[in-house]
């Protein structure tokens, strides 16, 4: 078996007593031959055009030579550095594939500034962007590929055979790619962005960097067939257990690599788990930890703890309460889609849609079209402009304002840790994220914007009302114009902060947020202020 899980405590019991019942239902063989109606009558129109996932090995089985010859095309021509523009799910199983692989490529998510400049200024002379949207229309991925082209007209270089297009066939990214004469992949639409990782979306930008995209795909196949059959050992019938079958349910999902081959498979399954079951006031927050988390040792009665590793030799040594899994990745990411499917079931939620997810981007146009002057914030300390959304009381030092936020933190909530900054240069912002944990002694996720507002955007606001958010937003003095747009990137990223904090406000959900110039030293003044 590629895929192999032990579980102990609440996690037990619930395989003990809700497998069965699943198998029952022939919930495996539903999911397998793609009936819509296994979620309910409000699902089924939804269900019944995002189940192609189910066939994704055998539908892109062709892609491995397509894109073999490519990449061996770009390589005789001396292009052998791959950017992908991507959010979300066209950019997050890219880059757990290309890590595990050892294989570089660069991820732009981002709308800093700072991080779109140093990926446009490395090796353009080396460069195949590859242009990765579902939909066509994800406004960063558009501005990014804007950027590129202009970058690459600047150099003397024709940007047709240089730029890769991934999308939906019909959309209108794949219209205006065909007519600049790019090439272009087009995906199976039946499969929404965060269930993709093993179609067009995951396989092209991979492969193009030199992932062996065959082997992942033969990982899956050697699963496949398990999944799709009413057994009792199934491991997405089990895992789907695990994650919603608790009695009462442990609905903060920990996720930690440990001893795993497998690199940054949190931060993929993140998506795939907060963007699938956070809505209706219901869901899953996955919480992405390493093995010293705080809240590992917290023995939070609400945390599912589930490790990542690297071998199952003995499953007597499981800890108490929690579970392990070992296997392959592509067998791994199939285990997980039927998994999470499943939960969407026991949950009684659609886990197709994101109904969530597209008010923000409406609120981000808005302050993009009309481009009022910021609020004036509450006051300013080392640099740092402090504001909140109305009835958060952030007193008048740093200090106060954090413990203004954290003081409004649920017995059961989490904090929401949101850094619009760039990622590539600001790693030691993360360590804030442990500070808080140990503090609060709660479930702390962090996620960078605007990459996170395609991921657990969608629980913040539609999952259970007991977050509270942090935003951590940089203001480049060196901004960087978008070509054939009236706004820059910077100006982008603080609508989309601005944006994402409005909606959070409406849905009644308390944000901080803190706007510097300087992220580094604005890092060492939060920390000391969570610390008080």
């Amino acid at each position: 078996m590629t895929v192999s899980i032990a579980a102990s405590g609440d996690a037990a019991r619930a395989i003990e007593q809700v497998v069965p019942r699943l198998v029952a239902d022939l919930v495996a063989s539903g999911i397998t031959a793609q009936d819509a109606d296994l979620w309910g009558t409000d699902a089924e129109a939804e269900a019944s055009k995002r189940l192609g996932w189910v066939e994704a090995v055998s539908v892109s089985r062709p892609l491995v030579a397509e894109v073999a010859a490519l990449r061996e095309s770009l390589r005789a021509e001396g292009v052998d550095h791959v950017v992908l523009a991507g959010m979300g799910g066209s950019s997050l199983a890219p880059e757990v594939i290309t890590r595990t692989a050892g294989v570089p490529l660069t991820v732009l998510d981002s709308t800093d500034p700072a991080q779109v400049r140093a990926a446009v200024s490395t090796d353009l002379e080396r460069t195949v962007l590859v242009v990765s949207s579902k939909s066509g229309s994800t406004l960063e991925t558009d501005s990014q590929r804007r950027v590129y082209e202009q970058a690459f007209r600047d150099a003397g270089i024709d940007p047709a055979r240089r730029i890769v297009v991934v999308t939906d066939p019909g959309s209108a990214l794949e219209a205006a790619a065909v007519d600049a004469g790019y090439r272009v992949f087009t995906a199976d639409p039946t499969v929404g962005g965060r269930y993709s990782a093993l179609t067009a979306f995951g396989l092209v930008p991979s492969g193009l960097a030199g992932a062996d995209i065959a082997e992942l795909l033969d990982e899956a196949d050697a699963i496949s067939a398990l999944l799709s059959v009413d057994l009792d050992e199934n491991p997405g019938l089990v895992l789907g257990a695990v994650l919603a079958g608790t009695e009462p349910l442990r609905d903060k999902i920990a996720i930690v690599a440990d001893g795993t081959h497998i690199v940054g498979f949190g931060d993929w399954v993140e998506q795939l788990i907060a963007e699938s079951t956070g809505k209706d006031g219901r869901g899953l927050l996955p919480v992405v930890l390493h093995t010293d988390s705080p809240e590992l040792t917290a023995a939070l009665p609400d945390v599912q703890v589930i490790r990542l590793v690297g071998s199952r030799e003995d499953e007597r040594h499981v800890a108490e309460g929690e579970v392990e899994i070992t296997g392959t990745l592509g067998g791994q990411i199939l285990v997980w889609e039927y998994a999470v499917a499943v939960a969407g079931r026991l949950l009684g939620i659609n886990p197709f849609d994101q109904p969530d997810v597209e008010a923000a981007k409406v609120a981000t146009r808005a302050l993009l079209d009309d481009r009022p002057a910021p609020a004036e914030p509450a006051f300013t300390e080392d640099g740092i402009a402090v504001r909140a959304t109305p009835g958060l009381a952030v007193g008048t030092s740093l200090a106060e304002a954090v413990s203004g936020l954290l003081s409004a933190l649920d017995p059961t909530g989490y904090v929401s840790v949101q850094a619009y900054v760039d990622r590539t240069a600001n790693g030691d912002l993360e360590s804030l994220r442990d500070a808080i944990a140990a503090r609060t002694e709660r479930p702390v996720t962090f996620g960078y914007g605007p990459r996170f507002l395609h991921s657990t955007g969608q629980y913040h606001k539609g999952g259970p009302a007991t977050g509270v958010f942090l935003q951590i937003v940089a203001d480049e003095a060196d901004d960087l114009a978008i070509p054939g747009r009236p706004f820059t990137f910077g100006q982008l990223l603080q609508a989309q902060a601005a944006g994402d904090a409005s909606v959070l406000a409406e849905h009644r959900r308390p944000v901080l947020t803190l706007t510097t110039s300087d992220v580094h030293a604005a890092t060492a003044a939060i920390t000391s202020a969570v610390s008080h």
